[in-house]
């Protein structure tokens, strides 16, 4: 039951196919992305494959039971495929045991969790949190509020001039009372990525730890915590392809150990009395509550899609697509690019007098589906200078075709506009 989820993918899109050099053409596995519509919002949230909405329908419709709990063979087989999915998905990111990978709503949720658990614990007043200027809103406010609870201060790196984090400015500003350092692996709005090993260095090297944002990295990169070298990582389940409601925090096993529950209920117990309350060991002891046990399996089988077509070839075409969206957006005297030549599967722009929104509704009338807005980075959006930013992002099912959409549309605004 434990491999129920994962189904292979189209005929013509088998794994082996999806490592070579040719462009990835997969939108057939994909039935909410109608023919003719440009669907560039991936970044935001990803479409489902098939074989995710099959494991979904599966779970609910022929193995559906609580897990943990029941003694009976549905229940128990149920448990099974559950922890086969926790060991799925740290084998997905290199994670050392099973036992390391939690299971939340989603990285705000895994980000929450670290600021209140190990936050309020070992924070003191005076103690200092490193944070970015690009930092998405879910790793900025947990830590404001844990700031404040416990008198620690935050610091923000600032960006090189193509919208990296400047680690070498970074380097500068980290001392011996910096506790934490958390940094998006990679940049929901500019598409830059991270030198993850080497702000894992500066981090360990002033006695901080490091989390690291993984939301915009994990659909299409490998990612392996051990080769970074953070302590703790989060990722959201829909921009991997998977059902929303359901994350991973990663953390080390010792400083799981250490933090005290966040939220009290059932199955995250060892004993309960009115008199005194003792907690399981992690991963069970932040997972309270009757879980996403379906969502889980969607997760997993999420996984084993984006696997079996290969995230360097997810990286490769992911790379292709925005290389062409840049070049071509670059031809037009209009328009404004943000971020670093190499964006990983983003591109954010602005179009010269028109407001993002605008700029969205019209490309909406032409079937081209982008973001428009702050994308939840306004600090982000103040060191740019603008209000919003248009985004087109790229997933597994996109291609030329909707490349060329998205420049006739941008030349429709700009018509418009004049």
């Amino acid at each position: 039951m434990a491999d129920a989820a994962a189904k292979p993918l189209s005929s013509k899109h088998q794994a082996g196919e999806g490592r070579s050099s040719r462009p990835l053409d997969l939108v057939a596995d994909f039935p909410a992305i109608p023919d003719g519509w440009a669907y560039l919002d991936t970044a935001a949230t990803a479409q489902k494959p098939r074989a995710v909405i099959d494991a979904i329908a599966r779970g609910y419709s022929e193995t559906y039971a609580t897990v943990h709990r029941g003694v009976y063979q549905r229940s128990a087989e149920m448990t099974l495929a559950f922890e086969a999915a926790r060991r799925r998905t740290a084998r997905f990111i290199g994670a050392r045991a099973a036992e390391e990978v939690i299971f939340v709503r989603g990285a705000t949720e895994g980000i929450n969790l670290v600021a209140k658990s190990w936050g309020a614990t070992f924070l003191r007043p005076g103690d200092r949190i490193m944070l970015s200027t690009l930092e998405h809103h879910s790793n900025i406010v947990p830590w404001q509020m844990v700031a404040a609870e416990t008198g620690a201060e935050i610091d923000v790196a600032p960006l090189t001039r193509d919208g990296r984090i400047d680690l070498d400015a970074m380097a500068s500003t980290l001392t011996e009372r910096h506790r934490i350092v958390a940094l998006a692996h990679v940049s929901n709005v500019l598409g830059s990525v991270l030198d993850a090993k080497r702000a894992a260095a500066l981090a360990h090297g002033a006695g901080a730890l490091l989390l690291l944002d993984g939301c915009q990295a994990v659909p299409r990169m490998p990612v392996d915590v051990a080769a970074l070298d953070c302590d703790f990582y989060v990722f959201s389940g829909h921009k991997l392809y998977g059902p929303t409601g359901i994350g991973v925090l990663w953390g080390r096993s010792a400083l799981l150990e250490a933090m005290p529950p966040w939220q009290g209920g059932g199955a995250m117990i060892d004993k309960v009395s009115f008199e005194r309350t003792t907690y399981a060991p992690p991963p069970a002891r932040f997972e309270p509550g009757t879980p996403h046990v379906v969502g889980v399996l969607g997760l997993e089988a999420a996984i084993d899609y984006v696997e079996a077509i290969g995230l360097d070839a997810v990286a490769a075409h992911e790379a292709a697509l925005v290389g062409e969206a840049r070049r071509a957006l670059s031809a037009l005297n209009s328009v404004r690019l943000f971020g670093p030549e190499d964006g990983a599967g983003i591109v954010s722009f602005a179009v010269e007098g028109v407001h993002a929104h605008d700029v969205g509704t019209i490309l909406d009338e032409s079937r081209v589906a982008i973001r428009a807005g702050h994308h939840c980075a306004q600090p982000l959006m103040a060191a740019l200078g603008v209000e919003a930013t248009a985004r087109a992002s790229f997933g597994v099912y996109n291609g030329p075709r909707d490349v060329e959409s998205l420049v006739r549309g941008i030349e429709r605004v700009r018509r418009i506009f004049g």
